[in-house]
């Protein structure tokens, strides 16, 4: 496929491709219809025929050329592959779209310190199984590792102590760097309430935002509500993407914790 591929990257060769998948063609008729000299021509046909979209057929003193269908309907088969594969993320797009639309409009916005402070967002999924479980994932450093960050980021550091002044870290990195967040528990109560402070460290160690967090856990249906709060405040200007992706980020942290959850205490 690499071979076909960069083959067919060339004007040239997709022109002599067209005109060969109409009949086969000598080389001197091929010269004389893509105006090149004949070497350049012979040279873009070899490069062809190695890719095996081509081949040459001596017939006395002339060179004559005829496409192959069969490489370039497997091409075709594994480009329609990959439109299938991406239509069937398109989710994955979708979030992105989101992110962007949301950075240009805090962008916007933010045009000093504390601009965003008082923010609020609220969050809710109900999780198939009981609140003794949901949480456990929440305050065993383990499992929270295992859902707290979507799974493109590799968590190095994860503490969330569930008790009042308990502490509570989150350090990530992902390709291009590396994250950090502390904080203190505020307030816990056993599978049912957990209330916690969280500020998102910059580089240099000072606070680019806190968020104010307030999970609070209940039976449904034989599993879990899940009803999470989250307000902002000292959010400062160099913090605008972080703050433009808490909505998307958290929706699909959350998500990540329901496939979590359901693998390994549902399914297994």
């Amino acid at each position: 496929m690499d071979g076909i591929a960069a083959a067919l990257a060339d004007t040239t060769r997709w022109q002599l491709v067209g005109l060969l998948a109409e009949r086969p063609r000598s080389v001197g008729e091929l010269v004389e219809l893509t105006g090149l000299r004949q070497p350049q021509t012979t040279k873009h046909l070899q490069t062809l025929a190695r890719a095996g979209l081509v081949t040459m057929a001596p017939l006395g003193q002339r060179r004559v050329y005829a496409a192959e269908a069969a490489p370039l309907r497997e091409f075709a088969g594994q480009l329609q592959q990959l439109a299938t594969t991406i239509e069937a993320h398109a989710g994955e797009r979708d979030v992105l779209d989101r992110y962007r639309a949301a950075i240009e409009a805090d962008t916007a916005a933010a045009d000093r310190d504390r601009w965003a402070d008082g923010r609020a967002f609220s969050f809710e999924r109900v999780l198939p199984v009981p609140p003794e479980t949901v949480w456990r994932y929440w305050t065993d450093a383990g499992l929270l590792a295992s859902w707290w960050v979507p799974p493109s980021l590799t968590v190095t550091e994860c503490v969330l102590e569930p008790k009042a002044g308990g502490r509570v870290v989150l350090a990530y990195r992902d390709a291009e760097g590396t994250y950090r967040s502390e904080g203190q528990v505020r307030t816990a109560r056993e599978t049912e309430r957990l209330a916690f402070d969280l500020s998102v460290l910059d580089a240099a160690g000072a606070v680019a935002f806190s968020g104010h967090y307030d999970l609070a856990l209940a039976p449904a249906n034989g599993g879990t509500r899940l009803r999470l709060g989250l307000e902002i405040t000292e959010t400062t200007v160099e913090a605008v993407s972080a703050i433009a992706g808490i909505e998307t980020g958290w929706g699909q942290v959350l998500d990540h914790l329901t496939e979590v959850i359901t693998r390994k205490e549902v399914q297994s």
